[in-house]
């Protein structure tokens, strides 16, 4: 029975660290499309 109930937990720690690492992701990417737009419109003045 101990071992059937540590798949779940285990299963809601890698989803946790999913999310986690889907917030990084997406604000790694934001920032980057910001630096790109900052460049572009310093280029263009």
């Amino acid at each position: 029975m101990s071992t059937k109930r540590m798949p779940p937990t285990l299963q809601q720690k890698k989803d946790e660290v999913n999310k986690k690492a889907l917030v990084w992701t997406g604000s790694v990417v934001a920032v980057l499309i910001i630096a790109v737009i900052a460049v572009i419109v310093i280029t263009q003045i």
